[in-house]
């Protein structure tokens, strides 16, 4: 079974692509920017938009019938690998005492000048 997911309390995809794709009990988020889902627009500075990037995975999810606590690996994008230490400390506090598998990579340029994007597999 395969399953488009679009999330209404997830901002709109900025490309040809969906919020997610749920394969059999297998979800693939695609990476979330920090946007506001209301306004479209990215709050300023990495923590705002780490938190923001995160809630809308978090929606996603939700769309999905399942929460953070059934994400099985995720993979953050920076801008400056010098916020990985805020952005940390924001993912920390979004996943509590769960602790999916996890890459972390700067990248030379993200979508709308985002400080951070993140995506996820979760498994149900």
């Amino acid at each position: 079974m395969k399953k488009v997911i679009t999330a209404q309390n997830a901002p709109a995809a900025v490309g040809p692509y969906c919020h997610a794709q749920l394969c059999d009990n297998t979800l693939y988020v695609s990476g979330q920017l920090g946007l506001d889902p209301v306004t479209g627009e990215l709050p300023e500075g990495v923590e705002a938009q780490a938190k923001q990037s995160l809630a809308n995975m978090a929606a996603i999810l939700a769309e999905a019938g399942m929460t953070m606590q059934d994400v099985v690996k995720t993979t953050v994008l920076l801008a400056d690998m010098k916020d990985f230490g805020a952005v940390n400390s924001i993912y920390a506090e979004a996943f509590g005492d769960h602790r999916p598998a996890r890459s972390c990579f700067q990248v030379a340029a993200l979508p709308k000048a985002g400080l951070v994007e993140i995506e996820c597999i979760a498994v149900k």
